[in-house]
């Protein structure tokens, strides 16, 4: 093959590629992952999702190795004024046009029965479905050290 086919071949495949994430609704910002500590059997990740489609669409599960079990999760008060973690089978409207956080203290992908701790600047491989989007395959860096509201700058994954 010639250096000229080569290159030809190499920027059309750089086209093609640009075009499938410029079209893509999806986009995933600032997204990162915690747990409690070293010894801990559960961890979390946050993040927010962009939907720039004309549609809406629902984040209705999520998968990775890094865990026994992942969920959609939420939290809510009760009558008592406790707050209590739980799992959202129905996952978490996307509406077109607008973003939902996914946060601490609100929704949250939640990982169960950790098949290693999570440390420090570590990448988990997450997988996100969506209704109508599909897969979308994203790495989430963990940051013990981030406090509660803060942003890391934006890190953008798009389907």
């Amino acid at each position: 093959m010639s250096l000229k086919s080569i290159l030809l071949a190499a920027t059309a495949t750089l086209t093609l590629t640009g075009a499938a994430l410029a079209d893509g609704a999806i986009m995933i910002e600032d997204a990162y992952a915690r747990a409690a500590g070293k010894s801990a059997k559960a961890g979390a990740a946050f993040m927010t999702i962009m939907n720039h489609g004309d549609e809406a669409d629902r984040l209705i599960d999520a998968k990775s190795d890094a865990a026994a079990r992942v969920e959609l999760h939420t939290h809510k008060v009760n009558a008592d004024g406790v707050a209590q973690m739980l799992h959202v089978p129905e996952g978490f409207a996307i509406p077109a046009g607008a973003a939902h956080p996914l946060a601490r203290g609100g929704d949250h992908v939640m990982f169960m029965g950790l098949t290693q701790p999570f440390e420090q600047g570590a990448m988990i491989p997450v997988t996100l479905i969506f209704e109508k989007a599909g897969e979308v395959q994203i790495e989430i860096p963990v940051d013990l050290n981030r406090k509660p509201g803060e942003g890391a700058g934006h890190q953008k994954h798009s389907n």
